[in-house]
């Protein structure tokens, strides 16, 4: 918590209105933690991720590049960002915002995850479950983005299987690798 009880205030019952779907006072509620204190990228972060739930991807990115503005060092917020540029197509971007976590130490499980992206833009799919892994085994502290990773091995997996006779080849089924085939080749 901060030294700004209204501020703790107001995002613990944003987290509340989030956790009950009321989506709009979730929003309202993270808008004014904002107001309460402006440099924080915390409130911005939380509504990027309203916005990624309710599918509003435009504001949803521009949620979480608000929060990385704010918080640069903000690694979970620029994992975020680039996530929703990745598996919108556009690799390259996701690529140039997670730049400044393929610097971070070994032990993060971001590095890792993002590694494993840059990998997977350039179809090296071994290389990418190899990230993917490493990061999961480094994960302890982030369930939803281990549950998501594992949704993204099964669909890498699934792209490496060779297609049945008479069947086309595997296809990208899961929105995060949507824009892999597009991405730096």
């Amino acid at each position: 918590m901060t030294e700004n009880p209204r501020f703790d205030q107001l995002l613990a019952q944003g987290l509340e209105a989030s956790r009950d779907n009321r989506t709009d006072a979730a929003l309202e509620l993270f808008a004014q933690a904002s107001a309460a204190a402006p440099g924080s990228g915390v409130p911005h972060f939380l509504m990027g991720s309203e916005h990624a739930s309710a599918g509003d991807i435009q504001a949803a990115e521009l949620a979480f590049a608000n929060a990385v503005l704010l918080a640069p060092e903000f690694h979970l917020a620029r994992y975020q960002l680039g996530l929703l540029q990745f598996s919108s197509d556009r690799a390259a971007v996701a690529l140039i915002t997670w730049q400044p976590l393929f610097s971070l130490p070994e032990s993060d499980p971001l590095r890792h995850f993002v590694s494993g992206f840059a990998a997977l833009a350039q179809d090296r799919f071994q290389e990418a479950l190899h990230h993917y892994r490493a990061g999961l085994q480094r994960n302890d502290d982030n369930p939803a983005v281990s549950a998501d990773i594992g949704k993204v091995i099964a669909a890498v997996e699934q792209l490496m299987q060779p297609p049945a006779a008479g069947q086309p080849a595997a296809a990208a089924s899961h929105v995060l690798l949507s824009g892999y085939s597009k991405g730096m080749h």
